[in-house]
């Protein structure tokens, strides 16, 4: 229900608005809260931070109607002002309009009058709402997405592109913050999801930094895919980079914990595309095939603080980074034991 300001000295006005706008009062279509002066207009102002719309005489006591009018629109430039005075001249029209009044009314009130003007400004401020939820939302959007994506996907060749996929050479990386899960049974969700976002973000600028791009979170994991040159190596080093961050954050004393991770990667040919429903409208794009199941399955062989690749990307990197074999393991799902390393630095 719109809230509707009326500031002005004539205790009159009062019970004529109620008078005239009793129908619609009582069908709850307009609330009209009342002020003597500017000063006490401000008062009620920030007890209602949803109001839409000021009526303001100009002549009151204390604090005038053009003097509100520029403390509004400093305060909230959402709430119009529409001036209902006596004082009709010209100048004081230019004042108030250069001083940001919507619309000017001239006393005494014609009341149909006053009613089309209430509609046409409260239609203004709901259009000025809409305007500011799309340009909020938009900005959102380009958090998440790439200002290219984001001119594609109003393109023709949008929609056909949904179904495309390619299979590429990549790296998957998993990682994990370590008995996470039983700070989320015991504390409030706000402070769960702050402590969760502040680990993300130390995982995130490595990621990028390093030339990665987040596939997704999941809970209180993350994957993350390489491509390109030397997409292993550059996997491995934000691995290397991720958990000595991690490592160097300080306890959180209130809940007694440190942040430790445990990390899986593997490197080979995925399928890269769309996947989800058309039908649903909800399509992610990510990378899927046995590279990105083997990496979730190492990770979850992987303990606190460990790195935990197979064999096959062992051999790739041993020339670079000291490993340590840890030895034959049965992974999920998978028919042949794997021959697992740790990455130590």
């Amino acid at each position: 229900m719109p809230k509707i300001l009326v500031a002005d000295d004539e205790v009159d006005l009062e019970m004529l608005i109620k008078q005239k706008f009793r129908r619609q009062i009582r069908e709850n279509k307009y609330e009209f809260l009342f002020a003597l002066n500017g000063n006490q207009a401000l008062d009620v102002v920030h007890k209602n931070p949803d109001i839409e719309v000021v009526l303001s005489d100009i002549n009151m006591p204390g604090m005038d109607g053009l003097s509100l009018l520029s403390k509004l629109n400093e305060e909230s430039p959402l709430i119009k002002t529409v001036m209902v005075s006596a004082y009709g001249d010209m100048g004081n029209i230019r004042t108030a309009m250069n001083r940001g009044a919507f619309d000017f009314i001239c006393k005494p009130v014609n009341f149909d009058d006053l009613e089309a003007t209430i509609e046409k400004t409260l239609l203004h401020v709901l259009q000025l709402k809409e305007t500011l939820k799309a340009i909020k939302e938009n900005n959102i959007l380009k958090m998440y997405v790439d200002e290219t994506v984001l001119k594609f996907m109003n393109s023709q060749e949008f929609e056909e592109s949904l179904t495309l996929n390619e299979a590429i050479e990549a790296t998957v990386v998993f990682i994990d913050i370590c008995s996470f899960t039983s700070i989320t049974e015991k504390e409030p969700a706000d402070k769960v999801v702050k402590l969760l976002n502040r680990y993300f973000d130390v995982m995130v600028e490595e990621i990028l930094s390093h030339g990665g791009f987040v596939d997704k979170f999941m809970g209180d994991a993350v994957m993350a895919v390489f491509k390109d040159e030397y997409h292993l190596d550059r996997a491995v080093e934000t691995c290397l980079a991720v958990r000595n961050k991690i490592n160097s954050l300080p306890v959180f004393e209130e809940l007694n914990f440190s942040p430790k991770v445990s990390i899986g990667l593997h490197s080979g040919e995925v399928i890269s595309g769309n996947i989800g429903s058309a039908k649903l409208r909800r399509l992610d794009y990510t990378v899927i095939g046995d590279v990105v199941n083997t990496a979730q399955r190492l990770q979850s062989s992987a303990k606190e603080g460990q790195i935990i690749i197979n064999e096959s990307c062992y051999e790739k990197i041993r020339e670079s980074f000291d490993c340590l074999i840890i030895g034959e393991m049965k992974l999920k799902n998978k028919l042949m034991p794997n021959i697992l390393y740790e990455v130590l630095n």
